[in-house]
């Protein structure tokens, strides 16, 4: 079966700026401006990924591991210093809340606007517009602008965009922990509807009871190190103990 997703030695450093003290800022001022202010962040480190397609991941870590920044990578939201990462297929992405929303807009012209960035044509948008609107519980409010939306709405609008335009690669980062309990349900029940069509799922979540239940595989990262990839029962243990 071919790959949907091949991530190949991908590293990524970020620059950390900390605030010094008036005294070590004069005494680095003195010494001519030698030495680094700033600290370097390795968020991932020669990181390499295969996923199938068909197949339901989760990228599991404590806080600070790089499983969001390898999520944002396959994205295409983030580009890697060195490597590459390939995907096959429409990928549609619940990253951050309201990515790609724009706040002057109605509900109903960000539907049309995040289908199009997701690859939607205006035809696909319009067979589908009913059923985004119904899924995200919006009702009335789909003619309201965005700026006004709690984040609970953002989220579900959100969602039912990217699930309707039925991508190949489905990625989620813990954006189920927003809104109420229904509405999850409601997600999770989608999620896995997507797993049973065959789609490949990639999902980073602290909730390892729920990813146990949507993933068939877990990849373990620790400090931008990818540590253990196999069943995620033997994961979500391993990140347990």
């Amino acid at each position: 079966m071919a790959n949907a997703i091949e991530v190949s030695n991908v590293s990524k450093e970020f620059v950390l700026r900390h605030t010094r003290s008036i005294k070590e800022a004069v005494v680095w001022l003195a010494k001519g401006r030698k030495g680094d202010l700033s600290k370097k962040f390795h968020a991932l480190k020669d990181v390499s990924l295969m996923v199938e397609t068909g197949e339901t991941v989760a990228l599991l870590g404590l806080n600070g591991s790089g499983k969001s920044t390898l999520l944002k990578h396959i994205s295409g939201v983030m580009l890697p210093d060195s490597g590459s990462v390939y995907t096959r297929g429409r990928v549609a992405g619940l990253i951050e809340v309201g990515a790609g929303f724009h706040p002057d807009l109605s509900g109903r012209d960000n539907v049309y606007l995040n289908g199009a960035i997701l690859g939607m044509t205006e035809k696909q948008i319009n067979e589908r517009f009913d059923a985004i609107v119904a899924f995200s519980e919006i009702g009335e409010f789909i003619d309201t602008e965005v700026k006004f939306y709690s984040s609970g709405m953002y989220l579900r609008l959100a969602f039912s965009v990217a699930v309707h335009t039925d991508p190949e690669v489905f990625l989620i980062d813990e954006i189920l922990a927003v809104g109420d309990e229904p509405f999850q349900r409601k997600c999770i029940a989608k999620i896995q509807e997507l797993a049973e069509r065959g789609k490949t799922l990639v999902v980073v979540s602290h909730d390892l009871d729920l990813v146990s239940r949507i993933c068939d595989r877990g990849v373990l990262l620790e400090h931008g190190n990818v540590m253990f990839d196999g069943p995620i029962s033997e994961a979500v243990s391993r990140l347990r103990s």
